[in-house]
């Protein structure tokens, strides 16, 4: 774990430049869902995240990021994480998981999301609905809780609650974010005796659970990135960067602040004013 000395908090005017940067990813990652279907190349997915990102003035968080050669992350079926796009097409029934990352002014925003081309597979439906009912459940326990771990036991509550044996991933986990991409605190997705650093105003997080239909065990390839199930089983990663605010919570990477889905489970986000939700919070 990082220690929590090392935890940046955000004043107001950072968590809104923060803000910039996590409307940047969600329009970007809105261009890649709407062009996604059979018969596109992963490398076509990833030319148009980067035109949105270009063309908002902002730029990738990962081109480039321990030499990484492209601007987005896809992910397709056993692949968990860090896939690199490229030639490959995309097939119905494919479960494809997408991650993109921007930087506005030396701010970042980091967000994915999964989904299932058509003819699928209705488990792996299941699976994608309930990686991203993991999330949600996780950004809520953030509104409710004192403890950053509370995000890792609500994750295990939603996969217990389903009544299917998923795989929590567990050598990839959630992590802080601002001036740079990765930061202190993890975020974990299991439920651990630890309670975590406090929650309070200015703690900006990247919450992502990853879920796969067999086993958690993970193996890297050949290209020192691309994360895949050691058994194969398919898998689903959803994430968000939320900013913990004195009234409440938003998420930066959600184009409605995360209000529709953090309401569903009795949460209403923070009140985005112009001097800022985090007019309190901590320098």
């Amino acid at each position: 774990m990082f220690g929590r000395d090392r935890i940046e908090y955000k004043n107001a005017s950072q968590v809104r430049a923060m803000r910039t940067a996590g409307l940047v990813v969600a329009d970007a990652l809105a261009a890649v869902r709407e062009a996604m279907r059979p018969g596109v190349t992963t490398g076509d997915l990833d030319a148009i995240a980067a035109q949105v990102i270009a063309d908002a003035g902002a730029a990738p968080s990962f081109l480039g990021y321990f030499g990484y050669p492209a601007t987005v992350c896809i992910s397709v079926n056993e692949e968990i994480v860090h896939g690199i796009p490229g030639p490959r097409v995309l097939e119905p029934g494919d479960v494809v998981s997408v991650d993109c990352g921007a930087i506005v002014d030396g701010w970042h925003g980091d967000s994915a999301f999964s989904m299932v081309l058509p003819e699928a597979d209705p488990a792996d439906v299941e699976l994608v609905e309930s990686t991203a009912h993991a999330l949600w459940a996780g950004i809520a326990a953030l509104a409710k809780g004192e403890r950053l771990n509370v995000v890792g036991d609500a994750v295990e509550d939603v996969v217990e609650a389903s009544g299917t044996p998923y795989g929590i991933v567990r050598e990839y986990v959630g992590h802080g974010i601002g001036t740079e991409m990765h930061q202190p605190p993890e975020v974990l997705n299991y439920r651990v005796r630890e309670k975590g650093p406090r929650l309070r105003p200015g703690l900006c997080v990247a919450v992502e659970p990853m879920l796969t239909r067999g086993l958690p065990t993970t193996k890297v390839l050949a290209d020192d990135w691309t994360v895949i199930t050691a058994d194969r089983s398919r898998a689903a990663h959803w994430e968000h960067t939320v900013a913990i605010c004195p009234d409440g919570l938003w998420v930066l990477t959600a184009h409605d602040g995360g209000a529709e889905r953090l309401g569903e489970l009795g949460v209403q986000v923070a009140p985005w004013v112009d001097d800022g939700p985090a007019a309190r919070a901590s320098s």
